[in-house]
């Protein structure tokens, strides 16, 4: 018998020690250790995962709905009510917008996913920032173009106070500024979704799969 024998159990050290060898190494079993610490470990909290789907709902439906408008030919009444949509799905963005950046600095500093250098780890921060920048001031911008236009903007039946006068030119200059945002913001979530694609399939490290639903959460 080893002498590490605990007395009265009639456990063996390196009985023990073969146990936890057999349970953490034993492929495709569900209480893999490494498995489990790692997925502990790189897991978003669920507040940020569902806040970041959310927006992304939010933004596909506030852009599906004026493309779509702008299709429709004819029918006034439903071109208001897609106008209306649009602006509604962007202002809950804007809502989303400051939630998130409430959560994040509540949550504080997150553990850093993925075998990234430090100049990679930097463009992903800026283009964070920038993606961050760009959901503040596209919804402020379709809110203050709507304005300039003299068209007050609603919130579930609300009338949202002004933020311009109506002016036609500025209506022109707001009108350019938020078309274009637009188009940035979509070559950004292209580049954001595209790195992340390039991680799961290439690099194949946790960098998407820290952000997916079905993931174990801290």
């Amino acid at each position: 018998m080893d002498r590490m024998t605990v007395t009265g159990k009639g456990v063996s050290k390196s009985k023990t020690v073969s146990t936890l060898h057999n349970v953490a190494f034993t492929p495709g079993t569900a209480t893999d250790l490494g498995t489990t610490a790692k997925e502990t470990v790189l897991a978003r909290p669920r507040k940020i995962v569902v806040l970041h789907w959310l927006t992304v709902l939010c933004l596909c439906f506030a852009a599906g709905l004026i493309l779509l408008r702008d299709e429709v030919v004819s029918g006034r009444a439903l071109k208001q009510w897609l106008l209306e949509g649009h602006r509604h799905f962007g202002l809950f963005v804007l809502m989303l917008f400051f939630i998130r950046v409430v959560v994040r600095f509540r949550t504080g500093k997150l553990p850093a996913v993925g075998n990234m250098s430090k100049a990679i780890r930097a463009v992903a921060t800026l283009t964070h920032i920038a993606l961050y920048a760009l959901l503040l001031a596209l919804p402020l911008l379709g809110w203050a173009l709507s304005n300039a236009q003299d068209r007050p903007v609603h919130l579930f039946g609300l009338t949202l106070p002004a933020l311009v006068n109506a002016d036609e030119d500025l209506a022109d200059r707001l009108q350019t500024w938020h078309v274009n945002a637009a188009w940035l913001l979509l070559a950004l979530v292209l580049l954001h979704t595209g790195a992340a694609l390039w991680h799961h399939f290439v690099v194949r490290d946790d960098v998407m799969r820290a952000m997916w639903p079905s993931r174990k959460r801290r």
